[in-house]
């Protein structure tokens, strides 16, 4: 059976010469793996993290790891590809939602606030800096625990008012509020603290080191 189906790249491995195993999320199947064949006129801007893509899937009764092909980009995410920091938001947000959600895993909801996100940032021309803190306030929501000020207070450290002002603010002015790069940073490593524990699993996200040096 085959299926037409949108899918966001979350993570690639490689596979031989011609091979990847492409780490996705979709509404169909949530997160899940398929194989996919690469040529060397194609190349892999095709599956950089985030990319949407339409594609179809073929079972495969004998393996788990059904076949994709015929892949094209949804939107060509000129905005994120032709900047640096947005770059660097994609990539962490990848690995955020690469590291958190499970082999299986279906939230209702979750595959369209991700797409939504990723169109968002691609559109922002300016004032995107604390876009990520805002990324992770809403996965958290969508995951189906949404941080109240109280239930971040444990974690919140000399971060508190700020994490207040985060969360009460309208998106749109929480994106533009004044945070120094070390408190972005620390603010993120909070969230993800937060996150580790919901989830019951330890999150190393290892772009926001390159994050806190772009937005110092």
């Amino acid at each position: 059976m085959t299926h037409s189906a949108q899918l966001i790249i979350l993570a690639v491995t490689k596979i031989g010469e011609k091979s990847l195993v492409l780490h996705t999320l979709s509404s169909l199947w949530g997160r899940r793996s398929f194989i996919a064949s690469v040529s060397r006129s194609s190349g892999m801007a095709l599956y950089l993290p985030l990319n949407i893509l339409e594609a179809e899937i073929t079972e495969n009764s004998k393996s788990d790891l059904w076949r994709l092909r015929g892949a094209s980009a949804v939107s060509p995410l000129a905005g994120i590809r032709s900047d640096v920091r947005k770059n660097a938001i994609c990539m962490f947000m990848s690995e955020v939602l690469y590291r958190t959600i499970k082999d299986g895993a279906n939230e209702d909801g979750l595959f369209e606030w991700c797409k939504k996100s990723i169109l968002t940032l691609d559109a922002l021309e300016s004032d995107f800096a604390n876009f990520h803190l805002m990324f992770l306030l809403e996965f958290c929501g969508v995951l189906g625990f949404s941080p109240s000020l109280s239930d971040l207070t444990p974690f919140a450290g000399e971060h508190l008012r700020e994490i207040s002002s985060l969360i009460s603010l309208p998106y749109a002015e929480a994106l533009i509020l004044p945070l120094s790069g070390d408190s972005r940073s620390e603010m993120a490593e909070i969230l993800l603290q937060y996150l580790s524990h919901h989830t019951e699993s330890r999150i190393e996200v290892r772009s926001l080191r390159v994050l806190h040096e772009l937005f110092r």
